[in-house]
Protein backbone atom coordinates (compact mmCIF):
# COMPACT_ATOMS: atom_id res chain seq x y z
CA UNK A 1 0.00 0.00 0.00
CA UNK A 2 2.76 2.46 0.80
CA UNK A 3 4.43 1.49 -2.21
CA UNK A 4 1.23 2.40 -3.98
CA UNK A 5 0.94 5.45 -2.66
CA UNK A 6 4.56 6.90 -3.04
CA UNK A 7 4.40 5.77 -6.95
CA UNK A 8 1.29 8.13 -7.24
CA UNK A 9 2.62 10.83 -5.45
CA UNK A 10 6.10 10.78 -7.90
CA UNK A 11 3.67 10.03 -10.87
CA UNK A 12 1.50 13.61 -9.91
CA UNK A 13 4.86 15.01 -9.10
CA UNK A 14 6.33 14.26 -12.50
CA UNK A 15 2.87 15.53 -13.94
CA UNK A 16 2.91 18.89 -12.12
CA UNK A 17 6.73 19.07 -13.18
CA UNK A 18 5.98 18.60 -16.85
CA UNK A 19 3.23 20.95 -16.68
CA UNK A 20 4.97 23.53 -14.77
CA UNK A 21 7.86 23.23 -17.74
CA UNK A 22 5.67 23.80 -20.72
CA UNK A 23 3.77 26.94 -18.86
CA UNK A 24 7.63 28.34 -18.33
CA UNK A 25 8.32 27.97 -21.74
CA UNK A 26 5.55 30.83 -22.37
CA UNK A 27 6.50 34.22 -22.47
CA UNK A 28 4.67 35.43 -20.03
CA UNK A 29 5.09 33.05 -17.41
CA UNK A 30 6.23 35.65 -14.85
CA UNK A 31 5.14 34.46 -11.24
CA UNK A 32 7.61 30.80 -11.88
CA UNK A 33 9.51 32.56 -13.35
CA UNK A 34 9.74 35.63 -10.65
CA UNK A 35 10.27 32.26 -8.06
CA UNK A 36 13.16 31.03 -10.06
CA UNK A 37 14.87 34.55 -9.96
CA UNK A 38 14.73 34.63 -6.83
CA UNK A 39 16.37 31.43 -5.85
CA UNK A 40 19.02 31.83 -8.88
CA UNK A 41 19.69 35.13 -6.86
CA UNK A 42 20.08 33.35 -3.61
CA UNK A 43 22.40 30.47 -5.30
CA UNK A 44 24.25 32.82 -7.08
CA UNK A 45 24.86 35.26 -4.30
CA UNK A 46 25.98 32.53 -1.81
CA UNK A 47 28.68 31.18 -4.41
CA UNK A 48 30.18 34.90 -4.72
CA UNK A 49 30.06 34.87 -1.27
CA UNK A 50 31.94 31.81 -0.70
CA UNK A 51 34.35 33.32 -3.23
CA UNK A 52 34.74 36.17 -1.47
CA UNK A 53 35.91 34.65 1.72
CA UNK A 54 37.84 31.84 -0.11
CA UNK A 55 40.23 34.81 -2.02
CA UNK A 56 40.32 37.28 0.88
CA UNK A 57 41.00 34.34 3.53
CA UNK A 58 43.86 33.39 1.98
CA UNK A 59 45.08 37.19 1.21
CA UNK A 60 44.98 37.45 4.84
CA UNK A 61 47.15 35.01 5.30
CA UNK A 62 49.98 35.30 3.28
CA UNK A 63 50.23 39.10 2.81
CA UNK A 64 51.20 41.42 5.08
CA UNK A 65 49.55 44.05 7.48
CA UNK A 66 45.92 43.76 6.89
CA UNK A 67 46.42 41.35 3.79
CA UNK A 68 43.68 42.42 1.25
CA UNK A 69 45.63 43.61 -1.72
CA UNK A 70 48.54 44.67 0.54
CA UNK A 71 51.35 43.78 -2.39
CA UNK A 72 53.04 46.94 -1.75
CA UNK A 73 54.31 45.70 1.73
CA UNK A 74 55.85 42.79 0.15
CA UNK A 75 59.89 42.63 -0.49
CA UNK A 76 60.53 42.64 -4.31
CA UNK A 77 61.69 38.72 -4.61
CA UNK A 78 57.89 38.59 -3.02
CA UNK A 79 56.26 40.28 -6.28
CA UNK A 80 58.13 38.77 -8.50
CA UNK A 81 57.49 35.51 -7.17
CA UNK A 82 53.75 35.44 -6.22
CA UNK A 83 52.99 35.95 -9.50
CA UNK A 84 55.11 33.31 -11.09
CA UNK A 85 53.79 30.60 -8.38
CA UNK A 86 50.12 31.19 -9.02
CA UNK A 87 50.88 31.12 -12.76
CA UNK A 88 52.77 27.57 -12.74
CA UNK A 89 49.31 26.33 -10.71
CA UNK A 90 47.31 27.92 -13.04
CA UNK A 91 49.41 26.37 -16.16
CA UNK A 92 48.83 22.59 -14.40
CA UNK A 93 45.05 23.38 -13.88
CA UNK A 94 44.22 24.25 -17.36
CA UNK A 95 46.86 21.57 -18.69
CA UNK A 96 45.30 18.85 -17.22
CA UNK A 97 41.55 19.57 -16.23
CA UNK A 98 40.45 22.25 -18.78
CA UNK A 99 39.79 20.00 -21.68
CA UNK A 100 40.05 22.86 -24.31
CA UNK A 101 37.75 25.20 -22.18
CA UNK A 102 40.28 28.34 -21.92
CA UNK A 103 37.50 31.55 -22.37
CA UNK A 104 35.69 32.61 -18.65
CA UNK A 105 34.50 35.42 -18.07
CA UNK A 106 31.68 37.94 -19.25
CA UNK A 107 32.72 36.52 -22.82
CA UNK A 108 32.26 33.26 -22.08
CA UNK A 109 28.76 33.90 -20.29
CA UNK A 110 27.81 35.66 -23.97
CA UNK A 111 29.27 32.96 -25.96
CA UNK A 112 26.79 30.37 -24.19
CA UNK A 113 23.98 32.90 -24.60
CA UNK A 114 24.67 32.85 -28.37
CA UNK A 115 25.64 29.28 -29.38
CA UNK A 116 24.67 26.97 -26.81
CA UNK A 117 21.36 28.23 -24.98
CA UNK A 118 23.16 29.13 -21.86
CA UNK A 119 23.95 25.96 -20.98
CA UNK A 120 26.97 26.06 -18.59
CA UNK A 121 29.37 23.01 -17.49
CA UNK A 122 30.23 22.23 -13.99
CA UNK A 123 33.97 21.99 -15.43
CA UNK A 124 33.92 25.37 -16.81
CA UNK A 125 32.11 26.44 -13.27
CA UNK A 126 35.20 24.89 -11.14
CA UNK A 127 37.85 26.36 -13.59
CA UNK A 128 36.36 29.94 -13.00
CA UNK A 129 36.16 29.24 -9.46
CA UNK A 130 39.86 27.89 -8.88
CA UNK A 131 41.50 29.97 -12.18
CA UNK A 132 40.29 33.37 -10.86
CA UNK A 133 40.97 33.12 -7.02
CA UNK A 134 44.51 31.85 -8.12
CA UNK A 135 45.20 34.52 -10.33
CA UNK A 136 43.70 37.87 -7.75
CA UNK A 137 45.58 36.16 -4.50
CA UNK A 138 49.07 35.67 -6.77
CA UNK A 139 48.64 39.56 -7.83
CA UNK A 140 47.89 38.97 -11.52
CA UNK A 141 46.16 42.44 -12.46
CA UNK A 142 42.82 41.17 -13.32
CA UNK A 143 39.44 41.76 -11.34
CA UNK A 144 36.71 39.86 -9.65
CA UNK A 145 33.89 41.09 -10.99
CA UNK A 146 34.04 39.18 -14.18
CA UNK A 147 34.48 35.73 -12.50
CA UNK A 148 31.82 36.97 -9.89
CA UNK A 149 29.45 37.56 -13.02
CA UNK A 150 30.25 33.90 -14.50
CA UNK A 151 29.89 32.05 -11.37
CA UNK A 152 26.50 33.82 -10.78
CA UNK A 153 25.45 33.01 -14.66
CA UNK A 154 27.11 29.10 -14.28
CA UNK A 155 24.70 28.53 -11.05
CA UNK A 156 21.67 29.83 -12.86
CA UNK A 157 22.55 27.79 -15.95
CA UNK A 158 23.44 24.72 -13.75
CA UNK A 159 19.85 25.38 -11.38
CA UNK A 160 18.04 25.39 -14.96
CA UNK A 161 19.80 22.51 -16.24
CA UNK A 162 19.11 20.11 -13.08
CA UNK A 163 15.94 20.97 -13.55
CA UNK A 164 15.34 20.06 -17.30
CA UNK A 165 13.89 23.56 -17.70
CA UNK A 166 13.10 25.14 -21.57
CA UNK A 167 16.06 26.92 -23.17
CA UNK A 168 14.03 29.76 -22.76
CA UNK A 169 14.43 29.82 -19.20
CA UNK A 170 17.59 28.83 -18.50
CA UNK A 171 18.30 31.57 -21.13
CA UNK A 172 16.43 33.95 -18.26
CA UNK A 173 18.13 32.01 -15.00
CA UNK A 174 21.86 33.32 -16.24
CA UNK A 175 20.93 36.64 -16.70
CA UNK A 176 19.53 36.77 -13.16
CA UNK A 177 22.70 34.69 -12.47
CA UNK A 178 24.79 37.82 -14.73
CA UNK A 179 22.86 40.60 -12.13
CA UNK A 180 23.42 38.98 -9.41
CA UNK A 181 27.02 38.70 -9.69
CA UNK A 182 27.28 42.79 -10.11
CA UNK A 183 24.62 43.67 -7.47
CA UNK A 184 26.71 41.23 -4.83
CA UNK A 185 30.30 42.31 -6.29
CA UNK A 186 29.25 46.42 -5.90
CA UNK A 187 26.24 46.39 -3.50
CA UNK A 188 24.76 48.05 -6.52
CA UNK A 189 21.19 45.63 -7.33
CA UNK A 190 20.35 48.06 -9.82
CA UNK A 191 23.75 48.31 -11.62
CA UNK A 192 23.21 44.65 -11.92
CA UNK A 193 19.87 44.47 -13.08
CA UNK A 194 21.18 47.05 -16.30
CA UNK A 195 24.21 45.16 -16.83
CA UNK A 196 22.20 41.67 -17.20
CA UNK A 197 19.94 43.29 -19.58
CA UNK A 198 22.55 45.56 -21.82
CA UNK A 199 25.09 42.97 -22.54
CA UNK A 200 23.86 39.70 -21.79
CA UNK A 201 20.26 39.21 -22.56
CA UNK A 202 19.99 42.41 -24.77
CA UNK A 203 16.57 42.83 -24.36
CA UNK A 204 13.96 45.05 -22.48
CA UNK A 205 10.87 43.37 -21.31
CA UNK A 206 8.72 42.92 -18.22
CA UNK A 207 9.26 39.12 -18.18
CA UNK A 208 13.21 39.62 -18.27
CA UNK A 209 12.74 42.48 -15.60
CA UNK A 210 11.02 40.93 -13.12
CA UNK A 211 13.52 37.76 -12.17
CA UNK A 212 16.48 39.59 -13.07
CA UNK A 213 15.48 42.21 -10.41
CA UNK A 214 14.50 39.61 -7.58
CA UNK A 215 17.53 37.86 -8.31
CA UNK A 216 19.55 40.70 -7.88
CA UNK A 217 17.96 41.97 -4.94
CA UNK A 218 18.01 38.60 -3.24
CA UNK A 219 21.95 37.97 -4.03
CA UNK A 220 22.68 41.88 -2.35
CA UNK A 221 20.38 40.90 0.67
CA UNK A 222 23.18 37.99 1.39
CA UNK A 223 26.12 39.61 0.54
CA UNK A 224 25.46 42.70 2.58
CA UNK A 225 24.10 39.84 5.88
CA UNK A 226 27.69 38.01 5.40
CA UNK A 227 29.72 40.89 3.99
CA UNK A 228 28.41 44.29 5.32
CA UNK A 229 26.60 47.06 3.09
CA UNK A 230 29.20 48.97 2.26
CA UNK A 231 30.05 49.69 -1.54
CA UNK A 232 33.09 48.12 -3.49
CA UNK A 233 34.66 51.92 -3.15
CA UNK A 234 34.57 54.41 -0.11
CA UNK A 235 34.22 58.02 -2.01
CA UNK A 236 34.84 61.36 -0.17
CA UNK A 237 31.92 64.20 -0.25
CA UNK A 238 32.25 65.69 -3.73
CA UNK A 239 30.53 68.04 -6.06
CA UNK A 240 30.31 69.43 -9.63
CA UNK A 241 31.98 72.57 -10.28
CA UNK A 242 30.11 75.19 -12.32
CA UNK A 243 28.29 74.38 -15.93
CA UNK A 244 31.84 75.46 -17.73
CA UNK A 245 33.51 72.85 -16.55
CA UNK A 246 31.30 70.75 -18.26
CA UNK A 247 33.95 71.12 -21.26
CA UNK A 248 36.42 69.14 -19.14
CA UNK A 249 34.08 66.34 -18.44
CA UNK A 250 33.49 66.59 -22.72
CA UNK A 251 37.46 65.90 -23.02
CA UNK A 252 37.52 63.35 -20.11
CA UNK A 253 34.87 61.71 -22.04
CA UNK A 254 37.18 62.08 -25.17
CA UNK A 255 40.23 60.63 -23.26
CA UNK A 256 38.40 57.49 -21.88
CA UNK A 257 37.34 56.48 -25.25
CA UNK A 258 40.73 56.97 -26.63
CA UNK A 259 42.04 54.85 -23.47
CA UNK A 260 39.23 52.36 -23.93
CA UNK A 261 40.72 51.55 -27.90
CA UNK A 262 43.90 51.71 -26.96
CA UNK A 263 42.82 49.02 -24.08
CA UNK A 264 40.98 46.78 -26.18
CA UNK A 265 43.46 46.76 -28.99
CA UNK A 266 46.19 45.54 -26.38
CA UNK A 267 44.51 42.46 -25.38
CA UNK A 268 43.47 41.68 -28.98
CA UNK A 269 47.29 42.12 -30.15
CA UNK A 270 48.43 40.07 -27.29
CA UNK A 271 45.37 37.33 -27.59
CA UNK A 272 46.23 37.54 -31.35
CA UNK A 273 49.90 36.88 -30.90
CA UNK A 274 49.97 34.18 -28.16
CA UNK A 275 47.21 32.12 -29.43
CA UNK A 276 48.93 29.58 -30.77
CA UNK A 277 50.92 28.73 -28.06
CA UNK A 278 49.83 26.18 -25.32
CA UNK A 279 48.03 27.55 -22.46
CA UNK A 280 50.44 26.16 -19.81
CA UNK A 281 53.28 27.98 -21.60
CA UNK A 282 51.00 31.05 -21.71
CA UNK A 283 50.34 31.70 -17.96
CA UNK A 284 53.94 31.13 -16.70
CA UNK A 285 54.80 33.82 -19.19
CA UNK A 286 52.01 36.40 -17.76
CA UNK A 287 52.85 35.42 -14.22
CA UNK A 288 57.10 36.64 -14.72
CA UNK A 289 55.62 39.87 -16.98
CA UNK A 290 53.47 41.03 -14.41
CA UNK A 291 55.88 40.07 -11.81
CA UNK A 292 58.40 41.71 -13.44
CA UNK A 293 56.11 45.05 -13.40
CA UNK A 294 54.86 44.70 -9.94
CA UNK A 295 58.46 44.62 -8.45
CA UNK A 296 58.26 48.29 -9.42
CA UNK A 297 54.93 49.25 -9.07
CA UNK A 298 52.91 47.01 -6.97
CA UNK A 299 50.28 49.14 -6.70
CA UNK A 300 48.87 47.58 -10.16
CA UNK A 301 49.24 44.00 -8.35
CA UNK A 302 45.38 42.35 -7.78
CA UNK A 303 42.13 43.75 -8.50
CA UNK A 304 43.97 47.48 -7.04
CA UNK A 305 40.85 49.12 -5.53
CA UNK A 306 42.64 50.13 -2.57
CA UNK A 307 44.74 52.58 -5.11
CA UNK A 308 41.33 54.14 -6.72
CA UNK A 309 40.50 55.03 -2.98
CA UNK A 310 43.74 56.69 -3.06
CA UNK A 311 43.39 58.40 -5.73
CA UNK A 312 39.62 59.65 -5.61
CA UNK A 313 41.07 61.48 -2.18
CA UNK A 314 43.46 63.20 -4.52
CA UNK A 315 46.68 61.95 -3.05
CA UNK A 316 48.45 60.97 -6.02
CA UNK A 317 50.70 63.35 -7.77
CA UNK A 318 50.08 63.56 -11.57
CA UNK A 319 53.15 61.56 -13.00
CA UNK A 320 52.32 58.88 -10.43
CA UNK A 321 48.52 58.91 -11.72
CA UNK A 322 49.76 58.92 -15.41
CA UNK A 323 52.38 55.88 -14.36
CA UNK A 324 50.20 53.83 -12.58
CA UNK A 325 47.30 54.19 -15.92
CA UNK A 326 49.81 52.96 -18.25
CA UNK A 327 50.97 50.51 -16.07
CA UNK A 328 47.82 48.63 -15.21
CA UNK A 329 46.54 49.12 -19.39
CA UNK A 330 49.61 47.28 -20.32
CA UNK A 331 49.74 44.63 -17.06
CA UNK A 332 45.74 44.02 -17.81
CA UNK A 333 46.14 43.57 -21.46
CA UNK A 334 49.07 41.00 -21.26
CA UNK A 335 47.27 38.99 -18.39
CA UNK A 336 43.80 38.83 -20.10
CA UNK A 337 45.77 38.82 -24.27
CA UNK A 338 47.37 36.09 -22.55
CA UNK A 339 44.21 34.04 -21.04
CA UNK A 340 44.56 34.26 -17.39
CA UNK A 341 40.67 33.35 -16.14
CA UNK A 342 40.32 36.98 -14.54
CA UNK A 343 38.03 40.07 -15.33
CA UNK A 344 38.55 42.79 -17.15
CA UNK A 345 35.53 45.14 -15.65
CA UNK A 346 37.81 45.71 -12.22
CA UNK A 347 41.10 46.56 -14.05
CA UNK A 348 38.50 49.40 -16.32
CA UNK A 349 37.36 51.08 -13.60
CA UNK A 350 40.84 51.59 -12.18
CA UNK A 351 42.30 53.12 -15.30
CA UNK A 352 39.16 55.33 -15.80
CA UNK A 353 39.91 56.53 -12.26
CA UNK A 354 43.41 57.15 -12.64
CA UNK A 355 42.45 58.81 -15.88
CA UNK A 356 39.74 60.84 -14.58
CA UNK A 357 42.26 61.94 -11.54
CA UNK A 358 44.74 62.94 -13.92
CA UNK A 359 42.46 65.32 -16.57
CA UNK A 360 41.17 66.98 -13.10
CA UNK A 361 44.92 67.54 -12.11
CA UNK A 362 46.16 69.07 -15.20
CA UNK A 363 42.78 70.87 -15.52
CA UNK A 364 43.50 72.43 -11.95
CA UNK A 365 46.98 73.47 -13.30
CA UNK A 366 45.21 75.99 -16.68
CA UNK A 367 44.19 79.70 -15.67
CA UNK A 368 41.03 78.69 -15.56
CA UNK A 369 41.43 76.44 -12.63
CA UNK A 370 39.43 73.35 -11.49
CA UNK A 371 36.60 74.06 -8.76
CA UNK A 372 34.79 70.39 -8.92
CA UNK A 373 36.69 67.93 -6.70
CA UNK A 374 39.61 65.19 -7.78
CA UNK A 375 37.27 62.58 -6.36
CA UNK A 376 34.22 63.31 -8.76
CA UNK A 377 36.58 63.38 -11.91
CA UNK A 378 37.55 59.85 -11.08
CA UNK A 379 34.10 58.78 -10.77
CA UNK A 380 33.64 60.22 -14.11
CA UNK A 381 36.21 58.52 -15.27
CA UNK A 382 35.67 55.09 -13.91
CA UNK A 383 32.62 55.30 -15.71
CA UNK A 384 33.75 56.67 -19.03
CA UNK A 385 36.36 53.75 -19.08
CA UNK A 386 33.73 50.88 -18.02
CA UNK A 387 31.12 52.35 -21.07
CA UNK A 388 34.04 52.63 -24.00
CA UNK A 389 35.18 49.66 -23.04
CA UNK A 390 32.97 47.38 -21.88
CA UNK A 391 30.08 49.65 -24.15
CA UNK A 392 27.89 49.50 -21.24
CA UNK A 393 27.07 52.99 -20.83
CA UNK A 394 24.17 52.20 -18.94
CA UNK A 395 25.10 50.08 -16.70
CA UNK A 396 27.86 52.00 -16.17
CA UNK A 397 25.80 55.30 -15.06
CA UNK A 398 24.04 53.48 -13.08
CA UNK A 399 26.53 52.44 -11.30
CA UNK A 400 28.57 55.35 -10.87
CA UNK A 401 24.89 56.79 -9.13
CA UNK A 402 24.88 53.84 -6.68
CA UNK A 403 28.44 53.98 -5.71
CA UNK A 404 27.92 57.60 -4.63
CA UNK A 405 24.27 58.19 -3.73
CA UNK A 406 24.97 61.48 -5.10
CA UNK A 407 21.92 62.65 -8.13
CA UNK A 408 25.01 65.50 -9.07
CA UNK A 409 26.79 62.45 -11.24
CA UNK A 410 23.82 61.92 -13.26
CA UNK A 411 24.34 65.20 -15.66
CA UNK A 412 27.84 65.06 -16.27
CA UNK A 413 27.93 61.22 -16.25
CA UNK A 414 25.88 61.03 -19.36
CA UNK A 415 27.90 63.31 -21.19
CA UNK A 416 31.20 60.96 -19.88
CA UNK A 417 29.47 58.10 -20.66
CA UNK A 418 28.12 58.67 -24.12
CA UNK A 419 31.49 60.21 -25.34
CA UNK A 420 33.42 57.58 -24.08
CA UNK A 421 31.22 54.77 -25.99
CA UNK A 422 30.98 57.14 -29.45
CA UNK A 423 34.65 57.51 -29.43
CA UNK A 424 35.90 54.02 -28.93
CA UNK A 425 33.43 52.70 -31.16
CA UNK A 426 32.74 54.89 -34.23
CA UNK A 427 35.66 56.74 -34.39
CA UNK A 428 38.71 53.69 -33.56
CA UNK A 429 36.11 51.25 -34.07
CA UNK A 430 36.54 48.72 -31.18
CA UNK A 431 33.90 46.04 -30.03
CA UNK A 432 33.47 45.88 -26.36
CA UNK A 433 36.60 44.07 -24.78
CA UNK A 434 33.91 41.05 -24.61
CA UNK A 435 33.63 40.31 -28.00
CA UNK A 436 37.06 40.93 -28.98
CA UNK A 437 38.14 38.12 -26.55
CA UNK A 438 35.50 36.05 -28.34
CA UNK A 439 36.62 37.19 -31.78
CA UNK A 440 40.14 36.68 -30.46
CA UNK A 441 39.85 33.35 -29.33
CA UNK A 442 38.42 32.23 -32.97
CA UNK A 443 34.36 32.51 -32.01
CA UNK A 444 32.35 35.20 -34.26
CA UNK A 445 30.18 36.59 -32.13
CA UNK A 446 26.34 37.96 -33.65
CA UNK A 447 23.66 39.27 -31.51
CA UNK A 448 20.68 38.71 -34.32
CA UNK A 449 17.44 41.12 -33.21
CA UNK A 450 15.01 37.32 -34.69
CA UNK A 451 16.99 35.59 -33.02
CA UNK A 452 16.68 37.44 -29.94
CA UNK A 453 12.78 37.33 -29.86
CA UNK A 454 12.44 33.86 -30.94
CA UNK A 455 14.94 32.38 -27.68
CA UNK A 456 12.44 34.22 -25.17
CA UNK A 457 9.89 31.52 -26.14
CA UNK A 458 10.08 27.38 -26.00
CA UNK A 459 8.52 25.31 -28.07
CA UNK A 460 6.45 24.26 -25.60
CA UNK A 461 5.25 27.13 -25.38
CA UNK A 462 3.83 27.44 -28.53
CA UNK A 463 3.22 23.87 -29.69
CA UNK A 464 -0.05 22.49 -30.61
CA UNK A 465 -1.11 19.93 -27.95
CA UNK A 466 -4.21 18.73 -29.88
CA UNK A 467 -3.06 15.34 -31.75
CA UNK A 468 -3.93 11.88 -31.40
CA UNK A 469 -1.92 8.83 -31.92
CA UNK A 470 -2.99 6.67 -34.74
CA UNK A 471 -2.68 3.25 -36.76
CA UNK A 472 -1.80 3.40 -40.37
CA UNK A 473 -5.15 0.98 -40.99
CA UNK A 474 -8.17 2.18 -38.98
CA UNK A 475 -11.94 1.11 -39.61
CA UNK A 476 -14.50 3.65 -40.16
CA UNK A 477 -15.58 3.42 -36.53
CA UNK A 478 -12.38 3.85 -35.48
CA UNK A 479 -12.03 7.00 -37.06
CA UNK A 480 -14.94 8.77 -36.48
CA UNK A 481 -14.37 7.59 -32.35
CA UNK A 482 -10.93 9.73 -33.16
CA UNK A 483 -12.36 12.61 -34.72
CA UNK A 484 -15.06 12.51 -32.19
CA UNK A 485 -12.70 13.74 -29.69
CA UNK A 486 -11.83 16.95 -32.05
CA UNK A 487 -7.64 16.40 -32.43
CA UNK A 488 -5.68 18.56 -35.08
CA UNK A 489 -3.62 16.71 -36.13
CA UNK A 490 -2.91 12.99 -36.82
CA UNK A 491 -0.08 11.38 -35.60
CA UNK A 492 -0.19 8.19 -37.63
CA UNK A 493 2.67 5.50 -36.40
CA UNK A 494 4.01 3.17 -38.94
CA UNK A 495 5.84 0.72 -37.43
CA UNK A 496 9.46 0.78 -36.77
CA UNK A 497 9.22 3.51 -39.60
CA UNK A 498 8.95 7.26 -38.95
CA UNK A 499 5.98 8.47 -37.71
CA UNK A 500 3.31 10.87 -40.72
CA UNK A 501 1.60 13.61 -39.64
CA UNK A 502 -1.58 14.37 -40.97
CA UNK A 503 -4.09 17.33 -40.00
CA UNK A 504 -7.14 15.57 -38.67
CA UNK A 505 -9.40 17.51 -41.13
CA UNK A 506 -8.15 15.49 -44.24
CA UNK A 507 -9.45 12.17 -42.54
CA UNK A 508 -12.81 14.16 -41.77
CA UNK A 509 -13.08 15.09 -45.73
CA UNK A 510 -12.43 11.66 -47.09
CA UNK A 511 -14.82 10.11 -44.51
CA UNK A 512 -17.66 12.72 -45.91
CA UNK A 513 -16.12 12.63 -49.91
CA UNK A 514 -19.23 11.77 -52.27
CA UNK A 515 -18.59 8.40 -53.59
CA UNK A 516 -16.18 6.96 -51.06
CA UNK A 517 -18.30 3.40 -50.24
CA UNK A 518 -19.53 3.34 -46.92
CA UNK A 519 -18.97 -0.54 -47.10
CA UNK A 520 -15.43 -0.09 -46.94
CA UNK A 521 -14.71 -0.67 -43.70
CA UNK A 522 -10.80 -0.29 -43.49
CA UNK A 523 -9.35 2.91 -44.06
CA UNK A 524 -5.28 3.19 -44.95
CA UNK A 525 -4.49 6.64 -43.77
CA UNK A 526 -1.32 6.38 -45.89
CA UNK A 527 -3.15 6.08 -49.35
CA UNK A 528 -6.33 8.35 -49.04
CA UNK A 529 -5.74 11.42 -51.06
CA UNK A 530 -4.59 14.13 -48.04
CA UNK A 531 -2.20 16.11 -47.10
CA UNK A 532 1.01 14.57 -44.65
CA UNK A 533 3.63 16.40 -43.57
CA UNK A 534 7.63 14.67 -43.23
CA UNK A 535 8.71 14.95 -39.24
CA UNK A 536 11.32 15.49 -37.19
CA UNK A 537 11.60 15.35 -33.41
CA UNK A 538 12.90 18.23 -31.05
CA UNK A 539 13.29 18.47 -27.79
CA UNK A 540 10.79 20.03 -25.06
CA UNK A 541 13.26 21.95 -23.55
CA UNK A 542 14.10 23.76 -26.97
CA UNK A 543 13.32 27.47 -28.02
CA UNK A 544 11.99 28.84 -30.79
CA UNK A 545 15.66 29.73 -32.65
CA UNK A 546 16.59 26.05 -31.99
CA UNK A 547 13.24 25.16 -33.75
CA UNK A 548 13.68 27.65 -36.54
CA UNK A 549 17.38 26.56 -37.51
CA UNK A 550 15.88 22.92 -37.46
CA UNK A 551 13.40 23.41 -39.93
CA UNK A 552 15.78 25.62 -42.04
CA UNK A 553 18.50 23.09 -42.00
CA UNK A 554 16.05 19.95 -42.43
CA UNK A 555 13.40 19.34 -45.09
CA UNK A 556 10.78 18.69 -42.11
CA UNK A 557 7.51 20.63 -42.13
CA UNK A 558 6.75 19.91 -38.57
CA UNK A 559 8.13 18.89 -35.40
CA UNK A 560 6.96 16.49 -32.50
CA UNK A 561 8.28 17.95 -29.49
CA UNK A 562 9.07 15.16 -26.89
CA UNK A 563 11.06 14.49 -24.17
CA UNK A 564 12.93 11.39 -22.92
CA UNK A 565 11.60 10.04 -20.14
CA UNK A 566 13.24 6.50 -19.73
CA UNK A 567 15.77 5.29 -21.96
CA UNK A 568 14.88 4.90 -25.30
CA UNK A 569 11.58 5.98 -24.19
CA UNK A 570 9.99 9.60 -25.56
CA UNK A 571 6.70 10.94 -24.51
CA UNK A 572 5.34 13.20 -26.95
CA UNK A 573 3.82 16.71 -25.83
CA UNK A 574 3.11 18.60 -29.52
CA UNK A 575 3.19 19.60 -32.88
CA UNK A 576 5.27 22.39 -34.10
CA UNK A 577 5.13 24.01 -37.45
CA UNK A 578 6.98 26.43 -39.35
CA UNK A 579 4.06 28.44 -39.82
CA UNK A 580 4.03 28.45 -35.78
CA UNK A 581 7.68 29.94 -34.90
CA UNK A 582 6.94 32.44 -37.86
CA UNK A 583 3.55 33.77 -36.64
CA UNK A 584 5.43 33.96 -32.66
CA UNK A 585 7.86 36.13 -33.76
CA UNK A 586 5.29 38.44 -35.96
CA UNK A 587 3.24 38.51 -32.79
Amino acid sequence: MGAGVLKEIREAFSAWLDESRIRMARPDALLPLALLGLLTGLLAGGVIVLFRLFVEGIQDGILPGDGAENFESLPGWARIALPVMAAFLLAAIFRWFAKGVHTLGVARVMERMAYHQGECTWRAFLLQFFGAALAIIGGHSVGREGPHIFLGAASGSLLGQHLSLPHNVVRALVGCGTAAGIAASFNTPLAGVVFALEVVMMEYSVASFIPVILAAVSATTLSRVVLGSQTAFSWPDMHMGPLPELSVVLLLGIAAGVASAVFIQGVKVVAHRSRDVPIWWRMPLAGLLVGAIGWQIPEIMGIGYDSVEVATRGSYAIAMLALLMVAKLTATSLCIGLGVPGGVIGPALFIGTMLGALVAELAALTPFGLEGDVGFFALLGMGAMMSGSLQAPLAALTAMLELTDNPEIILPGMLAVVVAGITAKEVFGKDSLFVTMLQANGLDYAASPVFQALRRIGVAGVMNRSFSRVDQRVSRKRAREILDKAPAYLLIDRGREESVLMPAVELAKFIEMPGVDEQVDDIDLLSIPADRYDIEAIDLQANLQEAWMAFEKGSAEAMLVRRMTAPGIYRVYGILTRDTVEKSYRT
